[in-house]
């Protein structure tokens, strides 16, 4: 199993760790509601340095990614950020991204943890371009400092004007001392904030630096388990839950980083489900009786028949209902639909709804 470079860090916080994509990581330290809801009030620290990062530079660059990738990288402009996917050959999604423009012909793209030799390999093959691709994922850490007082803390830190980041944009400066931070408007709670990369060196420097400029706004860490209650809360995939290998984006409701107007893997699988319609979706749901949903739970119509299974569920602790994503046939993925999860044999009432739940 691989550390961060602040594992020690979160044991000596009496974080509880577990394996988690290759990494020991921390899951929780106070406890998954009052992390939820300091980041949702206030603000939070999470490591997430397990996620993979890589350099993609020289002339070839941009037309390697506009090939690999769903989203159209022509409209990026250097310090803009970009969410995106990369197509598999069968219409399913390798993985999830964001691709930043760095420079003209160098861009800086994040991955997920589980997938990073998968998307490594997978780019690789597709590079018949001459682009230069650096895996930096051993080197970097990255943090993300998420919640309504974040901007406020970071702000302390460093001489970059914060509040001229617009979201999805970044900018390279200094923060607490430390130089050459990407430092981007980006985040997976739906709170706002910043995600911020650095050499693996700074790591303990930064987060001492953060905690300790955060005390009067109440920062606390923040582990895995918070940060997948808030991002369901506000409807973002994760990826080997609500996409994978056998899920298009049309499906998962990622048709608006789907561009059609350049050449992409599998660019007419997902045109000819686009003009003919999709026999499942991946839609938000809300039980309207007491029960958590969780992953793999079957959901059923009136009549006990399986139209579909649950991906991503819990209890949220905003709206204090159980909630969740899940995909669901034809025709019963419209709004308003009456749908049933099967929780522990007993069929719970739910209603498809529209995403963010909060």
């Amino acid at each position: 199993m691989k550390k961060t470079a602040l594992y020690d860090k979160h044991v000596s916080l009496g974080a509880k760790i577990v394996p988690f994509a290759g990494f020991e990581m921390p899951v929780q330290y106070s406890g998954v509601t009052e992390e939820h809801f300091a980041v949702r009030e206030k603000a939070g620290i999470f490591d997430v340095s397990h996620m993979g990062q890589f350099f993609i530079e020289g002339p070839g660059a941009r037309d390697l990614l506009q090939l690999v990738t769903t989203n159209n990288v022509d409209v990026l402009e250097k310090g803009k950020a970009q969410y995106s996917c990369l197509p598999n050959e069968n219409g399913g999604i390798v993985d999830d991204l964001i691709v930043y423009k760095m420079e003209d012909e160098k861009y800086f793209v994040v991955v997920n943890a589980s997938n990073i030799d998968k998307d490594w390999d997978h780019i690789s093959k597709y590079n018949t371009f001459g682009a230069t691709m650096t895996n930096a994922s051993d080197e970097m850490s990255l943090l993300a400092v998420q919640g309504p007082k974040a901007t406020e803390i970071l702000q302390k830190l460093t001489d970059v004007n914060l509040s001229e980041i617009p979201y999805y944009h970044f900018t390279v400066g200094s923060l607490a001392g430390a130089n050459d931070i990407i430092i981007s408007n980006t985040g997976y709670t739906g709170s706002g904030g910043f995600e911020i990369y650095f050499k693996n060196e700074n790591a303990e420097t930064l987060w001492d630096a953060i905690i300790k400029a955060g005390e009067e706004e109440g920062i606390i860490p923040c582990g895995l388990a918070a940060r997948d209650t808030l991002r369901l809360e506000k409807g973002f995939c994760l990826y080997g839950n609500d996409i994978d290998d056998t899920t298009s984006p049309i499906e998962a409701g990622l048709g608006w980083i789907t561009k059609f107007d350049k050449d992409f893997v599998s660019k007419d699988i997902f045109a000819k489900q686009k003009e003919e319609g999709i026999t499942r979706k991946l839609v938000g749901f809300e039980l309207e009786d007491k029960g958590v949903p969780r992953h793999d739970y079957p959901v059923v119509d009136a009549e006990g028949n399986v139209i579909g299974k649950v991906t991503s569920g819990t209890q949220s602790p905003m709206k204090k209902v159980g909630l969740g994503l899940a995909y669901v046939d034809k025709p019963h993925f419209k709004l308003g639909s009456e749908i049933f999860i099967q929780v522990r044999n007993k069929n719970i009432p739910a209603k498809v709804v529209k995403a963010p739940f909060v």
